[in-house]
């Protein structure tokens, strides 16, 4: 598989992908999509890390662009409008930002800050417009994501989204105090906590962003429709897991679903991955399926009527940016720095990350 398409750099090369994490249904059935907008994405995005503050200027320079943060959205939104796909981008980078910022607190024991900004985040998410200066560069991004992304949809989208959002912060607090105290959650609990730390509903609510229209409950909560959406996730959120195992064994982490079922199903670290991966591969054949379902719920909407057409065409697109998941999670996890381990020189610090929490030395 070629690096990505519309790569910036003038070298093309094969992206390898180590046989324990290949997926040959992925390269096979699930063409990889590109965002034409992305060279262009890139470059904001990377301007926009500098001006938040999100990562010191000689880190942007020498690891922004091959972290691929915008390769990975640009490939998940291959159709969304082009303010839609760069806020989503923004966001995404934001996100790993925070991810980041919350590892590091854990791993030199700053449980105040934690708890400091985990106060922000929820207030900046029920009043984003008096955060967007706020002193921690972390709370005004965050603040300058959700304005923007409030600006899409409709107000009922945007309670929405919040909600689901308070929830992701709760749910990474839970993480805080799981690793802290060393705590391997059950699978079923794990499964479950994933799903918020993840931000499965959050990437769901914005199918509708990108497709320019908010759902009505009867279709957004259509059961062929949740279920294609929720396999989107589950694939990513596993394969995520699959491919960080090793790293998360050597440095003493809790979350992953292979070290629960290590932990509370008594499997060897080889029975672990096996099992990851039927249940990542069962994720894409019952995408399969229920595609086409959801693909007839699509055409079923689609009665004629001027509301109908735009219903139908919005599921339709849905459904296309939830494909375009699949390739684009599975190839950004072989092509970003974020991953390549081996070549840190301290495989417990990234060295893209910034180890001093907000106002401390």
């Amino acid at each position: 598989m070629p690096a990505f398409p519309y790569s910036t750099t003038t070298t093309v090369t094969a992206t390898a992908v180590p046989p324990s994490l290949s997926l040959p249904v992925i390269e096979a059935a699930f063409p990889r999509q590109v965002h034409p907008y992305w060279p262009r994405l890139q470059e904001k995005t990377r301007t926009w890390l500098l001006e938040k503050r999100l990562m010191p200027p000689e880190k942007v320079a020498e690891y922004a662009d091959g972290l691929c943060y915008t390769d990975l959205m640009a490939g998940c939104y291959p159709s969304a409008p082009d303010d839609v796909l760069q806020a989503i981008a923004d966001y995404s980078a934001w996100f790993f930002a925070w991810d980041d910022r919350h590892d590091r607190d854990i791993v030199h024991r700053r449980p105040e800050a934690w708890q400091r900004l985990r106060l922000c985040l929820h207030t900046a998410l029920d009043s984003p417009h008096e955060h967007l200066r706020h002193r921690d560069p972390l709370v005004a991004a965050f603040a300058d994501c959700v304005v923007r992304m409030y600006s899409f949809v409709s107000a009922t989208w945007n309670v929405r989204f919040a909600r689901h959002f308070h929830a992701v912060i709760e749910a990474y607090d839970r993480e805080f105090h799981n690793r802290t105290e060393g705590i391997i959650p059950t699978v079923e609990d794990y499964l479950a906590l994933r799903r918020l730390t993840f931000a499965h509903w959050i990437w769901t609510d914005l199918l509708e962003a990108s497709a320019g229209r908010e759902l009505p409950d009867h279709v957004r909560k259509h059961p062929a429709f949740r279920r294609a959406a929720l396999l989107t996730q589950e694939f990513s959120a596993w394969y995520n897991d699959l491919c960080s195992l090793p790293k998360e064994l050597a440095g003493d982490e809790v979350h992953n679903l292979g070290i629960s079922l290590i932990k509370h199903e008594g499997m060897t670290l080889e029975e672990a991955i096996a099992e990851v991966r039927r249940r990542i591969l069962k994720c894409v054949s019952d995408f399969v399926a229920v595609e086409r379902s959801t693909l007839r719920f699509a055409d079923d909407l689609d009665d004629g009527t001027v509301r109908g057409k735009e219903l139908g065409t919005a599921v339709r697109d849905c459904v296309g940016t939830m494909r375009g998941w699949f390739p684009a999670v599975y190839w950004f996890h072989h092509e970003s720095g974020r991953y390549m381990v081996d070549s840190w020189d301290d495989r417990s610090t990234p060295p893209y990350v910034n180890n001093e929490a907000a106002g401390e030395k």
